[in-house]
């Protein structure tokens, strides 16, 4: 038998009798002004809106040497093509026909850039993701299954749940990164010839090494030239090299190294350059175990140009970062965690300088 519910009592009832009332009575259960008459609805936290699908048009683009994939996100839609001129045209006017808002693509260590350059030329949001975060995306969707189109797929639902966009890098920056990486290959070579020229037992092998040593410097002296004058012909990259060189220990070709690695260097927190650097050391704990802090990930070359930079810094021309070497030394820290700490501080350092606008002051950044 339904409980019968007085109208001059309406007041909420326990769980039990509520669902042994009507459904079209249940509404009498409430108390509400009068003049709020407005049927009830779902409300949401501010800002939030509750969406059934994505309103953003994205896709997913697998990059292979010689052939592209192509998927929509949320569509059965595919697309391949040739990874040249003909294919990435075919790409653009594809997507344009679909009205795509925003692609993703994975960084393949080059065979990606003149894809990306065209699509951003198109006027398309392009996000360029690690393969490790496509893999961790796959693996959290319990996707074991791996091939080109399968790839395009994830990527494009991967690059949908991306919340933060950053905007696009400085294109000038594309030329003077390629003579960098050239710069650091060629002292790669270097330091291996060394290591040769060291274990050569007879003078046709050293004499020979000696050769190739000297050639490689004579191309890093000519290629670090070549990019200097080419920075220092736009005014903003020749004022952003005199403020970051302005700090001590940190010579010239390390200002340019750090500019073209991290372009983004005066616009982010301290915490942000450091984690992008590599530098940042992460928590590793767990209930009541508390393990050691290590760093992982970042832009390496950026990381080796710092910590080579840190270590005559550290212990010749940087009295702060001497200071602060001889600190942690003292609490038992170890010197390579000393020095990487130190890398950071050194990066925070210049960080600092760019944000402000000013050049170094060891009083200021001691504050």
């Amino acid at each position: 038998m339904a409980t019968r519910i007085e109208p001059v009592d309406r007041r909420i009832v326990r769980s039990s009798v509520w669902w042994t009332v009507p459904e079209q009575d249940r509404d009498r259960l409430f108390i509400r002004p009068g003049w709020l008459n407005e049927p009830r609805v779902r409300v949401a936290r501010l800002g939030q809106t509750k969406m059934t699908k994505h309103s953003t048009v994205c896709a997913g683009i697998d990059i292979g040497k010689l052939k592209l994939d192509v998927a929509l996100n949320g569509s059965k839609a595919r697309l391949e093509a040739d990874n040249n001129t003909a294919g990435h045209d075919t790409i653009v006017a594809w997507l344009k026909r679909h009205k795509v808002d925003r692609i993703g693509v994975e960084a393949t260590g080059g065979y990606e850039k003149n894809l990306v350059r065209v699509l951003r030329r198109a006027g398309f949001v392009v996000v360029v993701l690690q393969p490790l975060q496509v893999r961790a995306y796959a693996q959290f969707r319990l996707k074991l299954a791996k091939n080109d189109k399968i790839d395009a797929a994830m990527i494009a639902a991967c690059v949908a749940s991306v919340e933060e966009l950053h905007d696009a890098p400085d294109p000038r920056f594309e030329a003077f990164a390629a003579t960098q990486t050239l710069i650091d290959q060629l002292n790669e070579d270097i330091v291996l010839y060394k290591t040769r020229l060291e274990m050569a037992q007879d003078e046709t092998s050293r004499a020979f090494w000696k050769q190739e040593i000297a050639s490689r410097k004579a191309h890093v002296r000519d290629a670090r030239k070549g990019l200097r004058e080419a920075m220092r012909q736009h005014a903003d990259l020749a004022a952003k090299l005199d403020l970051i060189a302005s700090v001590q220990g940190v010579a010239e070709k390390s200002a340019i190294a750090v500019l073209i690695r991290m372009p983004e260097i005066g616009m982010l927190s301290r915490e942000a350059v450091a984690a992008l650097a590599g530098l940042a050391p992460y928590d590793d704990d767990s209930g009541t175990r508390s393990g050691p802090r290590h760093i992982r990930g970042g832009r390496t070359r950026l990381r080796t140009s710092l910590y080579a930079a840190a270590f005559p810094a550290t212990f010749h021309w940087n009295p702060l970062l001497k200071t602060f070497y001889e600190r942690l030394r003292n609490k038992g820290k170890t010197h390579k965690m000393a020095l990487v700490a130190c890398a950071r501080k050194l990066l925070i350092f210049i960080n600092t300088v760019v944000a402000r606008g000013t050049p170094w002051l060891p009083i200021a950044a001691a504050n």
